[in-house]
């Protein structure tokens, strides 16, 4: 970034310029080595107020990954921290992800350790991607830890991205399908049983029943919405609470088969937290602790925050979740020869790609249902609902024609 500054020299001389540099603090730290004593200083080319709003973090999955194999690849060629990260803050794209490794390069270079400095920024660095930075500090092994952090993050993203994808297809079909049936149901239907029925014809049960469905969406629809949207803003707010989270995670992983491979899911990402943990040196305690926070379902946070408590109690991990029905018995009995064997890392790491396998082939198997099932259930509702209109204007164009 380019700094407008006006400062004093020793000599009581007042002088002006431009300056460049990563961040402020940089800028400023480089005119008082000058001995310059500073009067002002700015950004040369102020934010907008358009670029400084930002949704969430602003920064994707992708930016994270990608800044961890670089970094991974620059301590791997013995370039030290704070050059790391001021090379990167002027190299990214991302805007929020370029601010931060600024300031974070500032916090470097007075002395704040590499995680401390990350911990900073909760909402781009996770709590888990900061216990792990912070065990390659201890093991000295920060290029090995940045490798595992991408790996693991690409892997995660692989399998979410694909579950999300697969649940994202049959919402959109049903959306539209519903919007197309009520626009139906309160502007084409009136108007041809209006026809029909001023015909005199008689009309067959089925076209009745579409009829009188039709006047129920005309007279109370507007009723209908304001309570759905009444309904759909408590639900949020109850959702935002503890008990709602709770209750929202119980239903997910009880949906017919979508429950399933939402249990899948969050196993597979248990396994793989604690797996890349545990083989980063961090010690068992924390690694369940972390994996807690970021594992995405309160059924299973509390099952591994009472597990915590069990195992600090003297309990082992295998113990402590074999009284929970959420954990299969297999992973149990895993975890229990891992701990028997001092493998417990490796044990994690295979497991985890095992719940991984199963929720791609479980979203395949999903997709490759919902198209035809999908279909199916479409041309039964579309056809109904011709046939309602179209057979009795049928019977009045033949009774016309006679």
């Amino acid at each position: 970034m380019l700094f407008n500054y006006k400062a004093l020299e020793t000599s009581g001389k007042n002088v002006s310029g431009s300056i460049e540099a990563v961040s402020l603090n940089v800028a400023i730290g480089s005119l008082q080595r000058r001995g310059l004593v500073i009067s002002l200083i700015e950004p040369a080319e102020k934010e907008s107020w358009m670029t400084q709003i930002q949704f969430g973090s602003g920064v994707s999955h992708k930016d994270i990954v990608m800044l961890s194999r670089q970094m991974a690849t620059l301590f791997e060629a013995q370039v030290s921290a704070l050059k790391i990260f001021v090379l990167l803050s002027t190299e990214v794209e991302n805007p929020v992800l370029r601010k931060s490794l600024a300031q974070i390069a500032d916090d470097i270079q007075a002395g704040s350790s590499i995680s401390k400095a990350l911990a900073k920024y909760p909402a781009v660095f996770s709590d888990f991607y900061v216990n792990m930075v912070r065990a390659g500090e201890e093991t000295g092994k920060l290029n090995d830890t940045f490798n595992h952090l991408a790996d693991y993050l690409d892997r995660n993203y692989e399998v979410i991205s694909k579950t999300q994808n697969a649940l994202i297809y049959p919402a959109f079909v049903i959306t539209v399908f519903i919007s197309v049936m009520a626009l139906m149901f309160t502007v084409i239907i009136p108007k041809i049983s209006l026809i029909i029925i001023e015909s005199g014809q008689s009309i067959p049960v089925y076209s009745q029943i579409v009829f009188n469905i039709s006047d129920f969406f005309l007279n109370y629809g507007l009723i209908i919405l304001v309570a759905l949207i009444v309904f759909g803003f408590f639900t949020v707010r109850y959702i935002r609470t503890s008990e709602g989270r709770s209750a929202l995670a119980r239903f997910k992983l009880r949906i017919p088969f979508i429950g399933n491979l939402y249990k899948k899911l969050y196993l597979s990402i248990i396994a793989d937290n604690m797996n890349t943990m545990v083989l980063s040196g961090i010690p068992m305690l924390k690694a369940i602790e972390v994996t807690g926070a970021v594992v995405g379902n309160e059924v299973y946070k509390q099952i591994l925050a009472e597990s915590l408590l069990a195992v600090k109690g003297g309990s082992s991990l295998s113990q402590s979740l074999s009284q929970y029905e959420e954990i299969p018995g297999i992973l149990v009995q895993m975890i229990k020869v891992g701990e028997e064997s001092g493998e417990l890392g490796s044990i994690l790491g295979t497991m985890a790609h095992f719940y991984q396998r199963e929720v791609i082939n479980a979203v395949d198997t999903l997709v490759s249902l919902i198209e035809p099932v999908m279909i199916v259930l479409l041309g039964l509702g579309v056809g109904i609902l011709l046939a309602s209109v179209l057979i009795p204007i049928y019977d009045i164009a033949n009774s016309a024609g006679v």
